[in-house]
């Protein structure tokens, strides 16, 4: 064999695939996948409910469902004593809408955002509480 040539193990994925056409394998990777992606939404909840000011944005869409990026500043500020600008407002509410805690809707020029908290089911589901 080559000095740089890589050795060649016996059971290799060519060698299986040869072995087992036509057949499905069961190893479980449907359930894999699936805790995969659970445990991935559940990340981006976590992470999107660890900042204060994120927290803030959300008990304000609570309170007052369909705000505009201008009203939730105002009333963060007034309310929360959010001293954040704008555009920092704006980036939280990006990564609430990507966690999918956040939707949005535009009328016009107007973005207005909603609250929904399905993505909390995913946090509950993952440890059942059994009885």
């Amino acid at each position: 064999m080559p000095e740089d040539a890589v050795p060649r193990l016996s059971g290799s994925r060519s060698d299986r695939s040869s072995a087992t056409a036509g057949t499905t394998p069961r190893c479980g990777l449907d359930r894999q996948v699936s805790t995969y992606v659970r445990s991935s939404v559940v990340g981006d909840v976590f992470k999107a409910l660890a900042d204060p000011t994120r927290r803030a944005v959300l008990d304000e869409l609570t309170d007052r469902n369909g705000q505009t990026l201008f009203e939730l500043c105002a009333r963060l500020t007034t309310r929360h004593g959010v001293g954040s600008t704008r555009q920092a407002i704006s980036q939280h509410l990006d990564l609430l809408e990507q966690a999918g805690l956040v939707t949005t809707s535009r009328d016009g020029r107007y973005k207005f955002h909603f609250i929904d908290t399905s993505p909390l089911r995913a946090v509950t589901d993952r440890w059942p509480v059994q009885d």
